[in-house]
Order: C-alpha cells, then structure tokens, then sequence
C-alpha cells in the first residue's frame, strides 16, 4: 500500500507516535496536527486520502472541525476517534457523515482495519466476488453438463443472472467474458433442451412448467380475493435481470412473498405470449374459441386489442365473475400519468390489471434511435437504464399508492428480451412473417442448426396460416436476415434487443407476489 495520505488530529499526538511509527513501516504516508484550527487550514493546502479525528479537543471540537472539514472537502473519509460511548457523540458523528469511529485506547489494528475498511473497501469487494465466482464458474460449468429439467434450467439462468448483477461493478473485463461466454454456452445447451422437449410441454399429463397460457390460473387467481384488492402489474418485455436490479427499489415500499420464474410460450413475442396469460389458452385455441379476437401475423390490424376480452372469458371459466376487475394498457407517459391521478379510486376493485409497456418501447427504440443504441449498449446498460426509467416512472407512483392503499402486488411480464448479435440467413416467400427471432410462412429455407423448426405448428399449440405454413425460432444470440440487402440490414439490426425466439433472457422471466410493508 503506498502514498496514502492520512492526517490524524489529536491534541494529544505525542502519545501516538507508536501507532505512527506502525503505519509509516506499512508505506502510508501520516501528517499531524493538535487542533481543529490547525487541521482546517492543514486540509485547504493538501490533499489527503482520509482523517483520524480526536472528539475531545480543546477550542474546536471533533464535531466542529468535522463540519467544517466536510465544508471544505465533502467526499474526504473522516473516522473520528472519542473517549466517550456517549450516545449523542456518536448520533452527531453519524450524523455529519463519518465513515467510521473508534473508541479510545485505540490499537494499531483497529486503526489498520478501519483504513481497510474505507480505502480498499471496494477492491477487497471486488477481489472476493471474483474469487467466488471463479469457484462457481466451475460449478456452473458442470452444472450445466448435467441440467435435464425446467426446473434446473431455470435455476442456472437465475445463477447466471446473480453473478452478472455481482460482477457489473468490478473493474475485471477477463471475469465478465468468462461470464459472457458461459451465458452464450448456456444458451446454446438450452436451446437443444427446447428441441428435444418443448413439444412434450403440451401433451396431456406431461411434466410441463408454469407457462404463459397456464400462469393465471395456476399463480395468478390464487392470490385473487374480495378481502384485499391486487394490483397485477405486466411489463412488456421484462428480463430477469431487469428486474433484479430494480428489485431494491420496490423492496423498500413491499416485501417479497413469492418469486417464481415462468416459462414465456413460442413465439415469445407479445401478441402469443401476452394473449396467452389474459386468455389462458394456448394461440391455436383462440383462433379456435375466439375468432373475433385472434389475429395471426400476416392479418391486418392491432394484435394486442382484445386483452380485457379474454381475460374477462378466463375469469368467467375459471368461476371469478364476482370479482370486480378492470384493465389498463399504458403505452405512453400521458396516459401513466392520467391513471396515477385516478389511481385511488381503483381501491374497490377486487384486480387491477395494468399491462406497462415501456420496457417495449426501449427495446424497439433502441434499433430507431441512435442516443438509446449509445445508452443500452450492453446488457448492463440496458439494467441501468430500466432501473433509472423505473425510479422516475408512474409505474413506481402507482406502486407506492398501491402500498399505501393496502393492495397485493404482482408483477410479472410477457417474455424477456436477448441482445442479437450475428445473423442467420432465411429465405422465404413475399407473405413471411417480419420478425428477427421467429418467422412463419411456406416454403422456409433456413440454417437448420440455427433454429428450432415447428413444421407442423399445431404440435406446438400455433395456428397455421396456410396449410403448408411452418414456424422457426431462432436460437441463441442470432436474427433472422435476407440474403437479399444482406449487409445494410445485418449492420442495422445488429446489437439491438430483440424477441420471439428461444434463449434463456426470453423464455424464464419473474412472477413475483408482493405484500404491503
């Protein structure tokens, strides 16, 4: 440890020329001073990493001079060293934002443990998480050798996700391209897993997770009751990861009863995935039952118009028409701000409904806008941009309401969303289908390694456009592009987020239940 400057105010020095003498073989660098005064002006000619302060000095006191120090240099440590356990002493020093304090006879180590603490706090940090997840990078690895089930799949992802929440602030790009490339490894052993079993999901008694078409009835409407109203909160296109980070903001107005992660449908694209939870059913079966309010992708018109419809359907099958419900769909700041103006009076409802579609719109906007590519130019940026979106949305204006007015919390998504990042060539007749992660249509010619085909999609629950029609899924990190103006679009769409496909970030996404605190 070299050239770190300390200066220790006490008017009692001499007695410390020991501990001095201690830190100055250990290479940091101590100057000295008997009073405030004298430290005050000490601390306007030169620059110190951190200051031991005496409490009880003659003239000004410990907590003067603390005040006037944190005047002059605001971000300047201060641990400040008192002869007295006295409750207030310690409450002032606190209170003016000390880092640390120490109660006299003082002993080298704790003086040596306290410069630790506040100077090497964050590379001490840094070096311990990495080192744990050095240790669980091999687990990981033979974890996922080994996974065989939903359940495990989705609790590696969420491994995967916790270690890149951890890993974001340490200085150390080698750790987070080992974490990267276990990510696009997972992804890959994840997609032959949706190979071999997606379509087992559907058969009748099948071992088969929570999916978007079964989670009302299986998480949603237990949590219903006429005893205390709940407010259902789906934000489009919300990642695991996204809301991990934003968790911390929520926890301090609700507290965490449940969090399970789902399974998104294919496509995971809103108009399946999203239908699906309000309708409870899988896409073929709402053409089926409701052909007034299904429409497939080369059809005409909004795909997403008819949510409150199918939900108020499920709730009639399901034996919940006496709870009284009512849907929002907020696609814009005005109407946020609109429904947190009103939110009140959606206290008598027994469910609120509120479908929030910014994260949707970050995601499309950042293929449109170059300042949003610059900003979500990673997937850490992209968590920090929904944290800052969530802290100043209405969305966090109706939580907090929501709070105070007693409601139980959920919130849960569509599907999630997968940073692309190479192509994967397809060719397919003038009525294909225009998403970069799934395409249906005749005649498809694909990368047969690339995708997860559904060449007959009633086996997977879709309805066929035409009667040859077929859907691919792309898999991993890739996107769909024509060999036709190959380059242009392939450098446009590249490192934008995009959904339909079959990765880990769109298919496990959060359902959490929350209660008031």
């Amino acid at each position: 440890m070299s050239n770190i400057n300390i200066l220790w105010v006490d008017d009692e020095i001499d007695l410390l020329k020991p501990h001095i003498l201690f830190l100055e073989q250990k290479n940091y660098i101590v100057t000295t001073c008997q009073s405030g005064t004298e430290a005050i002006e000490v601390i306007e000619e030169q620059n110190f990493d951190i200051v031991f302060l005496d409490e009880n000095m003659p003239g000004l006191t410990g907590l003067e001079t603390l005040s006037e120090i944190k005047e002059k240099k605001a971000n300047i440590p201060v641990v400040m060293i008192t002869k007295s356990e006295e409750e207030y002493i310690m409450e002032e020093a606190i209170g003016s934002k000390i880092a640390d304090y120490l109660i006299k006879p003082v002993n080298p180590h704790q003086i040596l443990l306290s410069l630790k603490k506040n100077l090497d706090h964050s590379r001490l940090v840094s070096e311990k998480t990495t080192s744990n997840y050095q240790q669980e990078f091999r687990k990981i690895a033979m974890d996922m050798a080994m996974v065989n089930s939903y359940e495990e799949w989705a609790d590696l992802y969420q491994k995967l996700v916790f270690w890149e929440i951890q890993l974001e602030d340490i200085e150390d790009a080698g750790m987070f391209e080992i974490l990267e490339s276990q990510k696009n490894e997972a992804n890959m052993q994840f997609g032959k897993f949706i190979d071999k079993n997606y379509e087992d999901w559907f058969q009748p008694n099948s071992e088969a997770p929570i999916m978007s078409h079964t989670l009302f009835r299986e998480r949603i409407a237990p949590e219903l009751s006429k005893e205390q109203p709940t407010l259902l909160v789906v934000v489009d296109n919300l990642r695991y990861d996204q809301w991990k980070a934003f968790e911390p903001v929520v926890n301090n107005h609700y507290k965490k009863e449940k969090e399970e992660p789902f399974y998104s449908i294919l496509p995971t694209a809103t108009q399946y995935a999203r239908n699906a939870i309000f309708s409870g059913l899988m896409p073929s079966d709402m053409e089926k039952l409701h052909p007034n309010f299904w429409k497939n992708d080369t059809d005409e018109g909004g795909k997403n118009l008819h949510e409150n419809d199918f939900l108020t359907a499920q709730m009639k099958r399901l034996g919940l028409s006496h709870l009284k419900h009512e849907y929002y769909k907020i696609t814009n700041l005005k109407n946020g701000r609109k429904l947190v103006d009103s939110f009140r009076g959606l206290k008598d409802n027994d469910l609120t409904v509120v479908v929030y579609n910014f994260v949707d719109m970050l995601s499309h906007a950042k293929t449109e806008m170059d300042v949003v590519k610059e900003l979500a130019s990673n997937d850490k940026a992209y968590r920090s941009l929904t944290v800052s979106w969530f802290k100043n949305s209405p969305l966090f204006e109706m939580i907090q309401q929501a709070q105070q007015l007693g409601f139980k919390l959920i919130i849960t998504t569509d599907h999630g969303t997968i940073n692309v990042k190479n192509p994967s060539k397809v060719v397919g007749d003038r009525d294909t289908s225009l998403n970069l992660r799934y395409k249906t249509g005749r005649s498809l010619t694909y990368e047969d390694k690339d995708v997860f085909a559904a060449e007959n999609p009633k086996s997977i629950h879709l309805p066929s456009i035409t009667m040859s029609s077929s859907f691919i899924f792309a898999k991993g990190d890739l996107f769909f592009a024509y060999p036709n103006n190959y380059n242009h679009y392939v450098s446009y769409y590249r490192n934008s987020y995009q959904h339909g496909g079959v990765s880990l970030e769109e298919m496990v996404i959060p359902f959490v239940v929350l209660n008031p605190r």
